[in-house]
């Protein structure tokens, strides 16, 4: 009896260890020999292939929307750098627009912002107008800040300087901009001596009409434009700078007629199915790691009840799939991603750049998650195990080379930065006068010594003649 008894405890024991062995080989099995082994279909595997494609597609779609609103952005900028800057060149002079260099300068292109503001109706080819807020025109704001007292005397080296700086304002109808600055020619007596800066600030409002090309309702937007003459450094030189914030929200009051509002419908729609099918993805990883901390513990109770030994931690660490965590935080962004996707087609957001950074980043960890379902494969997995193996040491040696680097970067910004061009990256380092007198003429008479040392070294033979014929379009180099 007890020989029975025995042999049925041994036998539901080999039993245990046999379901425990088939299911640790099973959960270590890929899409495709798990298939083959319970014909059980790879739902992970179809998902995140469909996922791929729908957000991608969805980026790509949001990218060309983004684009048309940024392209909007950066030539409303041009355009108003060409409205209110006087001899604009059409290119910024490093990090600012225009420089000026006399007090009459400063005086005409003050006086020239103010003009072209207060005929901008009648100038700009845009939807561009003033910004109202309760029926009435907002006004345009002037400030110059300025040293409280100041006295220079450079021939004399001499100076009497107050650190404290004042500000003083003036807010006016942008219509009535000649009547003010007649009225007001105290304030425009500038004593450059003191003067830090001016700046001018106003809002005017558009409309991004080109969205209607691409079957999307218009955006509304207001820009705030700041206008700054710069002389912090009184050196002689004010700088201009022009700088616009853009905020866009829904039109108010608007009719369109067309596929525009079907359009939007359809996109909310694909956005909705994204939603469903990264929520779908971000299940079945969730269900496949408890799945896995079941296993895991039964493996470890198994261990400590049969051999009395506890499971080491790098076993304990292949039950952890970091891909699975990585699939679930790339659907949770994608969510997030869509959510604001959707808000900002229903004109409720306008957050183009976050909504950009969460797309961008889940279609990366997207691409990048299905570097899992290739190392399956032998010949596609030694990426995979070169990776896994040289990730530590890169980081170790970046962390090495970026201390060099970075301390490289400080030495070379303290001694050779104040003194470095960097316009020589642009256009190139200027030439020598023996380059640039060799490429005057490039052309030279024949001498009668040239020719009796051609006819004695055999150069004056023809077929020698492409030897001493140099290319016209050819840039002349100096190798010494």
């Amino acid at each position: 009896m007890f020989y029975l008894v025995l042999l049925s405890t041994m036998s539901q024991g080999i039993i245990k260890e046999e379901i425990l062995r088939d299911d640790l080989k099973y959960y270590f099995m890929s899409p495709c020999e798990k298939y083959r082994a319970r014909r059980q279909l790879p739902w992970k595997l179809g998902v995140q292939i469909l996922k791929i494609v729908m957000i991608t597609s969805q980026l790509i779609l949001f990218g060309l929307n983004n684009q048309l609103v940024v392209s909007y952005k950066e030539e409303n900028a041009m355009t108003f750098k060409n409205l209110f800057l006087k001899d604009y060149s059409g290119v910024d002079e490093e990090d600012y627009s225009v420089a000026l260099y006399s007090q009459q300068a400063v005086y005409d292109s003050l006086f020239y912002v103010l003009d072209q503001y207060r005929q901008l109706g009648r100038l700009s080819v845009g939807p561009i107008s003033y910004a109202e807020e309760d029926g009435k025109l907002l006004p345009l704001v002037i400030c110059k800040e300025y040293y409280k007292r100041g006295n220079v005397e450079p021939s004399d080296e001499a100076y009497d300087i107050d650190a404290q700086l004042e500000k003083v304002c003036m807010a006016n109808d942008p219509t009535n901009v000649s009547q003010w600055k007649a009225e007001n020619v105290s304030f425009f007596n500038l004593e450059f001596y003191r003067l830090v800066d001016i700046k001018i600030t106003f809002q005017l409002k558009g409309i991004n009409l080109q969205t209607v090309r691409s079957h999307e309702l218009p955006d509304c937007y207001v820009f705030f434009v700041t206008i700054t003459f710069d002389n912090q450094c009184h050196s002689g030189k004010i700088k201009i700078f022009l700088d616009i914030d853009a905020l866009s929200s829904a039109c108010k009051n608007w009719k369109i007629s067309g596929t525009a509002q079907k359009n939007t419908h359809y996109l909310l729609v694909f956005d909705g199915f994204v939603i469903l099918v990264c929520l779908t993805s971000a299940v079945l990883c969730t269900r496949s790691i408890v799945l896995a901390v079941k296993l895991l513990q039964r493996f470890s109770r198994f261990f400590r009840e049969n051999y009395n030994h506890k499971v080491c931690k790098t076993d304990q660490k292949e039950f952890l799939n970091g891909w699975y965590v990585l699939v679930i935080v790339s659907d949770a962004m994608a969510i997030v991603g869509s959510i604001l996707k959707m808000e900002i087609q229903a004109k409720s957001l306008t957050s183009y750049d976050v909504c950009s950074i969460f797309l961008g980043t889940s279609t990366l960890m997207v691409w990048v998650g299905v570097i899992r379902y290739l190392g399956y494969f032998q010949k596609y997995n030694v990426l995979i195990l070169t990776m896994k193996t040289a990730f530590p040491k890169v980081i170790r040696f970046c962390c090495c080379a970026g201390m060099i680097y970075l301390g490289y970067t400080f030495c070379g910004w303290i001694v050779l930065g104040p003194y470095h061009e960097k316009n020589y990256q642009k256009n190139g380092f200027p030439m020598t006068d023996l380059q640039r007198f060799l490429r005057e003429q490039k052309d030279f008479p024949p001498s009668e010594e040239g020719s009796e040392m051609d006819t004695e070294t055999g150069m004056g033979h023809p077929a020698l003649c492409c030897c001493r014929r140099a290319p016209s379009n050819d840039d002349i180099i100096l190798i010494s």
